[in-house]
């Protein structure tokens, strides 16, 4: 294992690699930090040792703090739990010509074993889980990390509970307790729920994914700027388009691109960094707007709910990151993200939940805007599967119904358009 040490990201006390989330001293967020041995290979040797990897986020085992799952190079076993990461990365041609850009690419996280990013972290954190001795693994959740950690702790023979807002999506429900895991809804939001959780975490010996073990579970997401990196041909993109709950996707996904740079594997600057938020959950993008460094809390009233993190725990190292790379935080309205739903699933054959809508929204107003240069390489970021936000889409087409007959289809459905 290449981690060394936890250490806070405000004032850099170190600490020992257990189950720590919160700095003694001032209060701070912990991150891991590395003693990476190997720095003396080349960037062939790196290159080489990572494609000689399993086609899943353990390929890149070097830059996590767990130690790869045993089993056979290529394969999981059950001690490996379900094998995340090497989702497409797929060129939307069709996509780009609409919105008048020339090159887009689509990262379609949704191809993931529960059909979100969060199988990334979810497998990183229960990695950990296990080798700090853990027996049960919880968390607070909007829906997709309680659809994984589900499912993880079933495929692990591990005990399980989530806690999630009571409202919840039904789809998100029923693929959340279908894996036999203690679910619990809870009457409140997704703040509610994380603060109950956070009570729990000082009395229960649980590890719970995003709190305790909150800085190994976020570097998962650095899986995700590692496949682009690989998929584009060890280039970066020139800009990135992320949906933003927490922050901790968007400003991890920069850490990965950041640490590959610093080994020589990419080489180039850090991609522009846009963020996205839905106009009823939308602390970091007013923070972005307001010209603030840090987000005011709000209550969230939006169709995006896997986004409805009212207060973002990573929304001032957001800020900070849209800012030094000529990005931007923006939100979209509820009608604008249905609208997103559309276009990308029209564009591109790829259907996503609400997050989805709004990550691909704000895309469609940067490139309105001109903020995109026509050149520029961009990757949508897709986090989520379509099937879990139904109600997104109930209405937004329609359903010819017609008797068995060549007349009543001739007379009943209108012939396509030319596009």
């Amino acid at each position: 294992m290449a981690a060394s040490h936890l250490q806070c990201r405000e004032c850099h006390t170190e600490y020992p690699l257990e189950a720590l989330y919160v700095c003694e001293r001032c209060f701070g967020p912990l991150e891991v930090a590395y003693s990476r041995p190997g720095v003396e290979l080349s960037v062939a040797e790196w290159r080489r040792r990572i494609q000689a990897g399993p086609q899943n986020i353990w390929r890149y085992a070097d830059f996590l703090p767990a130690a790869a799952p045993p089993g056979p190079s290529g394969r999981l076993n059950s001690r490996a739990g379900l094998p995340a990461g090497c989702t497409p990365l797929i060129r939307a041609d069709r996509l780009a010509a609409r919105l008048g850009l020339k090159e887009v690419w689509v990262k379609n996280d949704a191809a993931n074993p529960t059909h979100s990013f969060k199988d990334r972290v979810v497998s990183v954190a229960a990695t950990r889980a296990r080798e700090l001795g853990f027996e049960t693994i919880a968390c607070a959740s909007t829906g997709n990390l309680a659809n994984s950690v589900a499912a993880h702790g079933a495929a692990l023979g591990m005990d399980s509970y989530v806690f999630i807002p009571s409202d919840l999506e039904e789809q998100k429900v029923l693929a959340t307790g279908v894996y036999g895991t203690k679910l619990v809804g809870v009457k409140g939001n997704y703040d509610d729920v994380n603060r109950l959780c956070t009570e729990l975490c000082a009395e229960r010996d649980w590890a719970f994914v995003n709190i305790n073990l909150r800085p190994y579970y976020a570097e998962g997401s650095k899986t995700l700027a590692f496949e682009i990196a690989e998929q584009l041909g060890w280039e970066l993109p020139d800009r990135c388009v992320v949906p933003v709950a927490s922050g901790s996707l968007f400003t991890k996904i920069a850490k990965g691109f950041e640490e590959w740079r610093e080994l020589g594997l990419l080489e180039g600057e850090l991609p522009r960094m846009n963020g996205a938020q839905a106009d009823g959950c939308s602390p970091v993008a007013s923070a972005f707007a307001e010209g603030h460094d840090i987000c005011r809390p709000v209550k969230p009233s939006t169709i995006a709910k896997s986004l409805a993190i009212g207060n973002p725990a990573d929304g001032p190292y957001a800020l900070d990151l849209a800012r030094r790379t000529g990005g931007s935080v923006d939100a979209v309205s509820d009608e604008e993200i249905r609208a997103g739903i559309r276009l990308l699933a029209e564009t591109t054959g790829v259907f996503t939940e609400t997050a989805g809508g709004v990550t691909t929204a704000v895309l469609a107003k940067l490139a309105e805007r001109g903020e995109i240069d026509p050149e520029e390489r961009v990757v949508l970021v897709i986090t989520g599967e379509g099937l879990k936000t139904l109600d997104a889409v109930r209405g937004s087409f329609e359903m010819h119904t017609i008797e068995p007959t060549v007349a009543d289809f001739e007379a009943g459905v209108p012939e396509p358009l030319t596009v």
